[in-house]
């Protein structure tokens, strides 16, 4: 008889695991990822936020085996994915693991798609090259996946280039090749960028039903807290390459536990608040070769301490799931 932790341990898809990452370059050493830890179940969505240059992308890249090194070293840490260390693995099987088992979509679907071939194409190579499938099955295969993600006259639009579709049509267009080889896992990074608002709520639609659909996990990577709000099942929040608060969404946006989260939720644009200025966070992310010491966010924090500048904080277990990268954590949730 199986116990609740063996259904668990068979639905994991993806565990990260005190994950470090350094970029060596002429100027210096950035530390980019500094122990990061998170894990994806299989038919769940995460959403990793932050702003840029905190550490959401390389994350997606490390896992993917995508990411460039040099400059990029992996100093500690390990991905497994379905319980296989893929970091000790070959390069071939990295390659098997990429499109088959894991697959990722680009923020600029433009430049991910190639202009001089068209879009059916694209999406028929992945299935005749993995799949062995004959010219025109694959194509047929193309077709069925735009109709998949709800593009109109799929049969004749596999016939263009990526440049005679629109912005919302080509993202769905890199969906489509990401879903081709049915994947268990998809990595969607900034999928909404450059897109404007009743397109990009069309796109976080479509993701949630192809999910449900399919019964993969998804990870969803963006600065908008609003983007992620309905879809969501769980919220990480990265900041200076470190997750500083972790939490289900309901319970992150009903009340943060750290005031990163607190800041990133004050700048989301509300309809109540009509006609008044938006708050920001204060200054600049930090650089990377120079992490102030103590809590990276210390200097930008309202909140902030002297003990802010000195200590770097632990994780504080806030209960049902939830973690904060904050000394005052406890505080902050119990007044709000």
């Amino acid at each position: 008889m199986s116990t609740p932790d063996d259904k668990a341990s068979a639905q994991r898809l993806l565990e990260v695991e005190d994950l470090h990452v350094e970029f060596r370059t002429r100027d210096g050493v950035a530390k980019v990822l500094n122990g990061v830890s998170y894990h994806v179940d299989a038919g769940e969505t995460l959403a990793v936020l932050g702003e840029s240059g905190s550490g959401k992308s390389v994350t997606a890249q490390t896992v993917m085996g995508i990411l460039d090194m040099p400059p990029g070293v992996i100093t500690g840490g390990s991905i497994r994915f379905r319980g296989e260390d893929v970091l000790k693995a070959t390069e071939a099987r990295r390659r098997e693991l990429r499109g088959e088992s894991m697959a990722m979509i680009f923020q600029d679907a433009l430049s991910a798609l190639n202009p001089v071939y068209t879009v059916g194409f694209q999406i028929a190579e992945q299935l005749r090259l993995r799949r062995g499938m004959s010219r025109k099955d694959a194509m047929a295969g193309a077709v069925e996946l735009l109709d998949q993600v709800k593009i109109p006259n799929a049969k004749q639009r596999i016939n263009e280039y990526p440049h005679q579709f629109s912005g919302g049509m080509r993202q769905r267009a890199m969906i489509a090749m990401s879903l081709a080889l049915d994947p268990a896992l998809l990595i969607a990074d900034e999928p909404t960028t450059a897109l404007d608002v009743t397109v990009q709520a069309q796109i976080m639609d479509l993701l949630d039903d192809l999910r449900r659909e399919r019964g993969m996990g998804l990870i969803l990577i963006t600065h908008d807290l609003g983007v992620v709000a309905e879809v969501a099942d769980r919220i990480v929040v990265m900041y200076a390459g470190r997750i500083v608060e972790s939490a289900d969404a309901g319970s992150l946006y009903e009340r943060p536990g750290h005031p990163y989260t607190e800041g990133l939720m004050r700048s989301i644009p509300r309809l109540d608040l009509k006609g008044q200025e938006l708050d920001t966070i204060k200054g600049l992310p930090p650089n990377l070769m120079a992490v102030p010491p103590g809590c990276p966010f210390h200097p930008r924090c309202p909140r902030a301490e002297d003990k802010c500048s000195r200590e770097v904080p632990e994780y504080r277990d806030l209960g049902q799931g939830r973690v904060s990268a904050c000394h005052f954590a406890e505080e902050l949730m119990s007044h709000g």
